[in-house]
């Protein structure tokens, strides 16, 4: 039996925007664990953006965050991350991937050049994206 010759595969310029998620839910560091995690549980994610009123970023809560607040009275200034790896929406998609290989992390937050946030590229969107190519659909959503 005589195998078919594999297909080389074509670079491709995906840019952040082309993977990122835009339909954010948010939280304020005023805001409680208790309420946090309720949202984190009703829309079944694993991280949540921090903004402020003008709806720049100034932290991320996670599934572990929490996990390790032991208290719900908290608030999420107290046990959010403050140093918050982000990208532009016109990066490479792939530098997104490298950082979050390389920093152990899964997810990466995007804002504009004014720190607005306006996506979050995550695991699950490179792993999409892989499913995508595998079965020969378009990259792009």
């Amino acid at each position: 039996m005589r195998l078919a010759a594999p297909r080389c595969m074509r670079k491709t310029e995906l840019r952040i925007s082309d993977l990122m998620t835009t339909a954010l839910v948010t939280v304020k560091a005023s805001e409680t664990i208790t309420s946090a995690h309720a949202e984190m549980q009703v829309g079944v994610i694993r991280h949540l953006p921090v903004v402020d009123d003008r709806g720049r970023l100034v932290g991320v809560l996670s599934d572990r965050d929490i996990l390790h607040a032991h208290n719900g009275r908290k608030k999420i200034a107290e046990v959010m991350t403050r140093d918050v790896v982000t990208v532009r929406p016109d990066a490479p998609a792939v530098a997104a991937a490298s950082i979050m290989l390389d920093q152990k992390i899964s997810s990466v937050l995007v804002v504009d050049e004014e720190g607005t946030l306006v996506g979050m590229v995550t695991q699950t969107d490179y792993l999409d994206l892989a499913r995508r190519s595998l079965l020969g659909l378009p990259l792009e959503r």
